[in-house]
């Protein structure tokens, strides 16, 4: 099976950024962004999607940390797009219900080859740390379009946001976990009526 990894580069005035994603990991990760609650919930989103997964980003923190967000999500949306190939033979769909604590999220995805992001929830705190709550659906958003998939996250409950925040980010890497799986039955094809996803 062919090697299914990316390593994307994005520099623009704001950002800096480079990303190396390997799917077929085993969850190490090596998250470097100058924000750390955001360093926090990447390696989350690694350790449980099984992805190796190295972001090293430099942005323009003195402003906020708001381009520094988006942009990782942006290239992180590219480099797993990229990794998937063809798509051929994957499960294309999954889904997560995780809880923390007494939070508990919803995540469903579909690497449809279309970006389109739904979220239903609210934080009750402005900032996690160093991160603005309002961040979290925006990066989702970023991952979501850049990376060409469709993805649904919904909070059912909870009421501390680092908990909320931590089960959306649980939530999400096991279901891409399960949605970039191949699927045997599928014998190489491409899991679309249309026959690609990727155009």
């Amino acid at each position: 099976m062919t090697e299914r990894r990316a390593e994307v580069a994005r520099k623009t005035g704001e950002t800096d950024i480079t990303i190396i994603l390997n799917i077929d990991g085993t969850g190490q990760a090596n998250i470097s962004t100058g924000v750390g609650f955001f360093d926090h919930m990447l390696h989350a989103l690694a350790r449980h999607a099984r992805f190796d997964l190295t972001v090293q980003a430099e942005g323009d923190l003195h402003i906020d940390e708001h381009h520094t967000v988006e942009d990782v999500g942006i290239v992180l949306g590219r480099a797993l797009h990229l990794a998937l190939g063809d798509f051929k033979g994957i499960v294309r769909m999954g889904q997560a219900i995780v809880p923390m604590d007494e939070a508990l999220a919803l995540v469903a995805v579909d690497l449809s080859g279309r970006g389109y992001f739904v979220f239903d929830g609210k934080f009750s705190s402005p900032r996690i740390g160093q991160m603005g709550t309002s961040l979290i659906p925006h990066f989702l958003e970023s991952v979501a379009h850049a990376g060409q998939f469709n993805l649904h996250a919904r909070l059912l409950s909870g009421t501390d946001d680092h908990h909320r925040a931590e089960a959306i980010f649980k939530a999400l890497a096991r279901a891409l976990d399960m949605a970039v799986q191949h699927d045997p039955r599928l014998a190489g094809q491409v899991p679309s009526t249309k026959g690609t996803l990727t155009d």
